[in-house]
């Protein structure tokens, strides 16, 4: 059963959404992704977001551009944690969607990631999920070292090329 919920306002979105999908798919956490409108299909969004519970998500990442609804409206439903990526924008550059989501009114809380940032939402959800999951907090810690041995590598080859270290 699929434990996190990544959704989309629309098929633009896939190339951000896509990375909190292969960060799940690297620490081995089940996801569904779905295209979703809040503003075109309500109807599909309320059932959405009502059955998610029931379906076994322990945390929903949304991902939406411009007025941003998708995150806030999956929070004002699901009682669990929601995740929202604001969308880069033409018109605003993403700060459009980011005052969206991040602005929500007490009571209705939407984790926040930077614009775009679909692999720290994944990386969150997966965070979230490891508080009780010690076999996925271990995956976790393993990709954490993965990232400062790639740190220390790239450091070695600098100091290879005759650069002084600090």
């Amino acid at each position: 059963m699929a434990k996190v919920g990544i959704v989309m306002g629309s098929d633009s979105d896939m190339p951000v959404m896509a990375k909190a999908a292969e960060i799940l798919d690297r620490l081995g956490v089940e996801y569904e992704m779905s295209i979703i409108s809040a503003h075109r299909e309500p109807e599909v969004f309320f059932e959405y977001a009502r059955s998610a519970e029931s379906r076994g998500f322990k945390v929903i990442i949304a991902g939406a551009g411009m007025a941003a609804h998708l995150p806030g409206m999956c929070a004002a439903i699901f009682p669990m944690p929601v995740i929202g990526i604001p969308m880069h924008t033409s018109s605003l550059g993403g700060r459009d969607s980011l005052y969206s989501i991040v602005q929500m009114p007490s009571g209705i809380p939407v984790a926040t990631v930077a614009i775009n940032g679909g692999a720290n939402a994944g990386l969150l959800a997966a965070r979230i999920l490891a508080t009780s999951d010690d076999a996925l907090l271990a995956r976790l810690k393993a990709y954490s070292q993965e990232l400062k041995e790639q740190v220390e590598a790239k450091d070695r080859r600098l100091q290879e090329v005759g650069y002084k270290a600090y």
